[in-house]
């Protein structure tokens, strides 16, 4: 038996961060077309069940179009099972207030937890909410004898989180009989053991929308000998577009053109396709009185891909000493803001590299 796996697709995000009108409007469309893609992709290798751990929407008001495409690709494949568990962006849309549920799409709930059966394996489920998401492991009861795969969304305790994430704690799902945790919420894949004898999987999401979504993105396509228990998984990358975060080392540096050979020489040693969303981080120390201008460094690579963004997070070299009896406004500039107890170091730094563009005549913006 055959599953996919997949989590985090957040279809109608807005895409603006990075992005000008036109792109962000396209990479929308992109995001709803990998989706389908993948559609298709589970019917031609005969997929069972699609099972989405989550956000696949990304705000609660849902377009007409992403609305018609979402229903008519589960209506166009009744051999196919949809197996959704809402996450924290999807709140309850329009699959869940359907008047006629279609038969193909299996839905939880935040009040019990809720399984379908597939033959030996079995799917189940639970909806976090602010009264279960402590309570929900002790109610969590599994056959030995079948495959079970258990589906939620939400943050590992041991990776920390923050009061918007529902925290899940591997401690309290181990030794209950789960072959395949299958997990949401974090957008990059990660996978490892549970227990003796079950994993646990974070598929990522389809698509990377920003800088922070960097990497392989795609899905898990799950093959279970149901005979055996015998479980294969492979991650399967099906993102249109590849996010990369190239840091390029400046130390040293003292202009502009001189920083942008570093980049060059950095990008021409990456196989990075057009089609990218490229981020340049600038890092490194660099003296204060050098001249790095990162709004020229991203428009002279404008066009090589869908988008590129340049960041400055150098460090700078000040010394008090050097500028102990300097005279000038830049050297009374620089020992007000050293002598500054309301700033920490990195606040210092950018105070400094901010004053010394404008007493360059530097845009800031």
């Amino acid at each position: 038996m055959k599953i996919i796996h997949c989590a985090d697709i957040h279809i109608d995000s807005k895409m603006t961060a990075n992005l000008t009108k036109e792109q962000a409007k396209e990479r929308k469309n992109e995001i709803l077309t990998t989706f389908t893609k993948m559609v298709d992709y589970a019917r031609q290798n005969e997929v069972s069940v699609i099972l989405i751990a989550g956000d696949l929407f990304d705000t609660r008001n849902i377009s007409a179009s992403a609305r018609n495409t979402v229903k008519d690709a589960i209506l166009s494949n009744k051999d196919i099972e949809f197996v959704y568990l809402k996450g924290n962006h999807d709140h309850d849309n329009f699959l869940s207030n359907l008047e006629d549920i279609p038969e193909n799409l299996k839905l939880f709930s935040d009040r019990e937890w809720k399984s379908y059966s597939y033959g030996n394996v079995v799917i189940s489920g639970l909806e976090f909410s602010d009264e279960n998401q402590y309570s929900a492991y002790n109610a969590l009861v599994l056959d030995a004898d079948k495959f079970n795969i258990v589906t939620l969304h939400g943050q590992l305790a041991e990776h920390g989180g923050n009061a918007r994430d529902y925290i899940i704690n591997l401690e309290g799902l181990r030794n209950k009989n789960i072959d395949y945790l299958a997990l949401g919420h974090i957008h990059s894949y990660e996978a490892a053991e549970l227990d003796n004898r079950g994993i646990y999987c974070y598929p990522g999401c389809l698509e990377g929308r920003g800088f922070d979504e960097c990497g392989k993105k795609g899905f898990v396509l799950l093959d279970i000998n149901e005979e055996t228990n015998e479980l294969n998984t492979e991650f399967i990358p099906f993102a249109k577009r590849k996010v990369h975060n190239l840091e390029v080392d400046i130390t040293g540096i003292y202009s502009t053109p001189e920083a942008m050979v570093k980049v060059e020489n950095a990008l021409r040693h990456k196989d990075y396709a057009e089609s990218s969303l490229v981020k340049i981080t600038l890092t490194g120390t660099i003296d204060v009185e050098s001249e790095i201008n990162e709004g020229l460094i991203a428009e002279k690579l404008d066009g090589e891909y869908y988008t590129i963004k340049v960041v400055d997070e150098t460090t700078q070299t000040v010394r008090y000493q050097d500028y102990e009896r300097d005279q000038s406004l830049k050297g009374e500039f620089i020992r007000t803001v050293l002598n500054s107890e309301d700033m920490d170091d990195k606040d210092k730094n950018a105070v400094i590299r901010c004053g010394i563009q404008a007493l360059l005549g530097e845009d800031l913006l």
